[in-house]
């Protein structure tokens, strides 16, 4: 007997599966600053999560207990300018009501830039072609004060043109297990950097990054790595070495989280997400990406 497929709120809808009548999907851009939470993820016994303050709000909003999915989790202390999210509503609600009237329930740190109604085959994680990060570092003598928490502070005079040809190497399908955290859940270290692109505006200089999917802090453990390299502690050889011996106890120290944003994540035209400007907000020059747009 063929089993049936069983809906769940915010699941991969397959065409044979029931689903609740008038269900609608509803699909959220929003960026956070995530110093004060810990992390995107709800936690059983911490509230302060970016989720948790979605879920409050939106429930709000629908007058019904809603759950929804992200794009990517973010870790405590990250924070995020083109975070997708979806969830499963059954009432009718104008697309402002979770805008506008969202807004106004959500803490200052989280804004939702914009909101539409997608199809049901549409889903924030599973249907993303491509995920992109930006790591900032103000790379100043003197640490930051405005910026404190916002970017990572390097008082180290970095080798950009160093750092590049490290980031090079990285380029394509590889084993990240050296750059994934040891409480990583991914199932395979394998993963695609579509590119690598490093650039110093004024006193910043910005590492934008795309790929399939990321593991748990390989970002941040990618920066330890380039920033070492640039600064001209390791040799241009030790992003070889290190990718090569598939152990994360080769590589450097795990950079900071707050120097870390999800910048955007790529769909599939005939989903119709809108494409959002560069982030975050200070630096918006295209690079990587953005720059072909």
């Amino acid at each position: 007997m063929e089993k049936k497929l069983i809906y769940t709120p915010n699941c991969e809808i397959l065409p044979e599966m029931e689903t609740p009548e008038g269900l609608r999907r509803i699909c959220l851009g929003l960026e956070y600053d995530g110093q004060t939470f810990r992390g995107f993820q709800i936690q059983p016994h911490d509230s302060l999560t970016v989720q948790q303050a979605l879920h409050d709000a939106l429930s709000s909003i629908a007058d019904s207990d809603i759950s929804l999915v992200c794009a990517g989790r973010t870790d405590s202390g990250v924070h995020a300018s083109g975070q997708v999210v979806h969830f499963d509503i059954c009432v009718d609600r104008p697309v402002r009501a979770w805008t506008l009237g969202a807004n106004t329930k959500l803490p200052d740190q989280i804004a939702i830039q914009w909101a539409q109604e997608v199809s049901t085959d549409f889903h924030a994680r599973f249907s993303a072609n491509n995920r992109s990060y930006r790591y900032i570092i103000q790379n100043t003598p003197a640490r930051p004060g405005i910026f404190n928490k916002k970017v990572t502070w390097d008082k180290r005079r970095l080798d950009i043109a160093l750092m590049s040809q490290a980031a090079n190497c990285l380029v394509g399908t590889h084993d990240f297990s050296s750059f994934r955290a040891s409480q990583c859940q991914a199932r395979s270290p394998i993963r695609t950097i579509q590119y690598i692109d490093i650039a110093r505006i004024g006193d910043f200089i910005v590492l934008e990054i795309q790929a399939n999917a990321f593991l748990h802090h390989m970002v941040r453990n990618i920066v330890g790595v380039l920033t070492a390299i640039g600064a001209h502690e390791k040799p241009l050889s030790w992003v070889t070495d290190v990718l090569n011996a598939k152990d994360r106890t080769a590589g450097g120290v795990t950079a900071p989280p707050h120097g870390l944003y999800l910048v955007d994540v790529e769909y599939p035209s005939q989903f119709a997400i809108p494409k959002g400007n560069p982030g975050p907000g200070f630096i918006q020059v295209p690079l990587g990406g953005f720059a072909g747009n």
